[in-house]
């Protein structure tokens, strides 16, 4: 090496001494003779934020001559390694899969709705509703009221701890202290706590009750009315901006054998929606004896709103389609966006005390740790769920017979992907596939993250022109 040769080598190592380490890890990935490939993986990803690296084989053989058809191997992948989405709902954890997993639940909602994906398409045509189910009251919280005052008293006082009980100021919708208490005092957190543990045996009950105050309603026995119809639903939790947990459920009259047969013409969508309304009302659930504590009486909140679909625009209820693109942007949404606990699990108290979070959600928190310690509380998991307020449910549930499922979407999803890449290695009824693979770690480097998000920009904006070129297109052809 000459002279000349040395001090380029130094004045490069000088400059790269002053760029970020994301910076220098991207000229490291775009040196490597693989980036080519690498690229492809992240662009398959979606520009995945926080993917999963497999290493491993998969091998497809003809079933009748065990000639190989198709070997697939990670050993000459860059790093060894192949990268597949996270697949994690929450668009503030991954945007891309979020995206993903929004149009999969728009699907799956929609299907329940007007058939589709192995439902028949008649069920647009039973009774059906959207309705919310909301928590009662745990103690007065500041609210937005439209320009008005949060909560006007005249002479109101103060209570027992000090605080007044009233609140003359207009809060904007964005205001932090909107959905706080006005007393943290008097606030019943073991209340909200305890609600949220049972918040799915209350929508077992009410799911119940519901059978049985449709046989009153109808002159049928309870036993008659369940062997001759059955209800379907899929439901979504959302937090209010106090905190506590309602349930949007989209609910639907099947005959007995699920949406294959029509409900009997004797229940139609007045009689279901005032049954629903009775049947929520009835719910009263109590709460495992604790010497701490007591038993609490639990029940859903008097706001109630029932809503009958529609299939196409007309003046009353609400469209398929809008119903099932609001649960589908609903799920995607994580902590940051509720500002109701957080998108991971809590380790120990020293998460409570440094959670970024406002001090009624802390309070919930740290609720959620000190009744977990309670021996009779112990199958509550209480802690376990202490980032989620101690709600234990999944955002989005659904019947059996309600529609179709993720799994199956994601399997269409890939297969189409598979037979449009390649037709004919798409594994047919006479072949054997042998797939050996193993988690080899997940996540980027600086300059990995930096390119994956990136390339799911770009993927994004592509989306966002297909979709304006495809209405410029609709909206030519109808002027037309």
């Amino acid at each position: 090496m000459t002279s000349a040769d040395r001090r380029a080598v130094l004045d490069r190592a000088a400059r790269l001494r002053h760029l970020s380490d994301a910076e220098r890890d991207i000229i490291r990935l775009a040196s490597d003779p693989l980036f080519p490939r690498w690229l492809e993986q992240i662009t398959a990803t979606g520009g995945c934020a926080h993917p999963v690296h497999l290493a491993g084989s998969t091998t497809t053989y003809d079933a009748l001559t065990g000639e190989v058809l198709h070997h697939y191997d990670t050993a000459n992948e860059p790093g060894e390694r192949l990268s597949v989405r996270c697949r994690n709902r929450r668009a503030t954890v991954c945007a891309p899969c979020s995206r993903l997993h929004a149009g999969d639940t728009f699907h799956l909602v929609r299907a329940g709705l007007v058939g589709g994906k192995n439902v028949p398409d008649d069920v647009r045509d039973r009774p059906r509703l959207f309705l919310t189910l909301t928590a009662p009251g745990f103690g007065p919280v500041h609210r937005a009221a439209d320009s008005s005052p949060c909560r006007p008293r005249r002479n109101a006082g103060e209570c027992e701890h000090g605080r007044p009980v009233g609140c003359p100021a207009v809060h904007d919708v964005t205001d932090p202290l909107v959905g706080q208490p006005i007393c943290p005092g008097c606030y019943d957190y073991c209340g909200h706590v305890l609600w949220h543990a049972y918040a799915g045996r209350l929508w077992k009950a009410f799911t119940d009750n519901l059978y049985n105050h449709l046989a009153a309603r109808t002159g049928r026995t309870r036993t008659g009315l369940r062997r001759t119809v059955r209800l379907s639903y899929a439901k979504v939790a959302e937090y209010q901006k106090r905190a506590a947990v309602h349930i949007h459920a989209v609910l639907r009259l099947d005959g007995a054998d699920g949406p294959a047969t029509a409900p009997p013409t004797w229940l139609d969508t007045d009689t279901l929606t005032r049954a629903v309304r009775t049947a929520a009302a009835a719910v009263h659930l109590a709460t495992v004896h604790s010497a701490a504590l007591g038993e609490y009486a639990l029940r859903w909140g008097a706001q109630l709103d029932v809503r009958p679909l529609r299939a196409f625009d007309g003046p009353d209820g609400l469209t398929d389609d809008a119903v099932a693109a609001y649960v589908a942007k609903y799920v995607t949404k994580g902590a940051a966006d509720t500002a109701a606990g957080l998108d991971h699990r809590l380790t120990g108290p020293d998460d409570l005390r440094t959670a970024p979070v406002s001090p009624h959600i802390r309070t919930l928190m740290t609720t959620c740790w000190r009744l977990g310690g309670l021996p009779e509380l112990a199958p509550l998991r209480l802690r376990a769920w202490a980032h989620t307020l101690g709600y234990r449910g999944h955002v989005l549930t659904k019947s059996r017979a309600y529609s179709t499922t993720y799994a199956a979407l994601r399997a269409e999803r890939a297969e189409y992907e598979r037979t449009a890449q390649s037709p004919e290695l798409s594994p047919g009824p006479e072949t054997v596939t042998d797939a050996h693979w193993r988690y080899v770690g997940s996540g980027h480097s600086p300059g990995a993250a930096l390119i994956a998000a990136g390339v799911a920009e770009d993927l994004a904006a592509n989306r966002e022109a297909a979709r304006e070129a495809l209405r410029s297109g609709l909206g030519g052809a109808l002027g037309a």
